[in-house]
């Protein structure tokens, strides 16, 4: 599988740096891998799976500079985030037969976000039929493959659609 990484990508980083403790500049600060679950890199924005998953396939379009809002990012970042987020549903329909989709962005910590201050895309997979007692009753998730595996499809699929 080959990695879709480029100097510049390096010299973005070094030059915007990292916000501490947030979870997603620590992530785009690693080499792609299993560790950081970014499964592509784009100009301003990046696609990662989510460290904890409402289904296999959960995914995230985070845009590179920290802000905390759409608004704060500038103009070809914004649009990159939003191909970003059709180009995941593209291939979470293909990999995983996706019959629907929740997308979402949570800004602020009274709309739900999870990280705050780093605006994000949620692109979550949904199938008929895919809640179950679990999830409703033991406020559990239970996932049909491993996050290894949900890796490693994503990113066969994303590097396979710019060939």
């Amino acid at each position: 599988m080959k990695h879709l990484w480029a100097p510049w990508r390096m010299k973005y980083i070094e030059k915007h740096g990292k916000v501490e403790n947030c979870v997603f500049c620590v992530a785009k600060a690693k080499m792609d891998s299993i560790e950081n679950l970014i499964a592509f890199r784009g100009k301003n924005a990046y696609v990662i799976l989510n460290r904890y998953p409402y289904t296999s396939g959960h995914l995230m379009v985070i845009p590179f500079e920290h802000r905390s809002n759409l608004e704060e990012l500038n103009e070809e970042t914004r649009g990159e985030m939003m191909e970003l987020a059709s180009l995941c549903t593209t291939i979470l329909r293909k990999v995983y037969k996706t019959e629907s989709f929740n997308m979402g962005i949570n800004i602020g910590e009274a709309a739900g976000a999870g990280v705050l201050g780093h605006v994000h895309i949620h692109i979550v997979p949904r199938w008929a039929g895919d809640t179950n007692f679990m999830s409703t009753l033991g406020d559990m998730r239970v996932l049909p493959e491993s996050l290894e595996d949900t890796y490693q499809r994503v990113c066969e699929a994303l590097n396979n659609i710019w060939e």
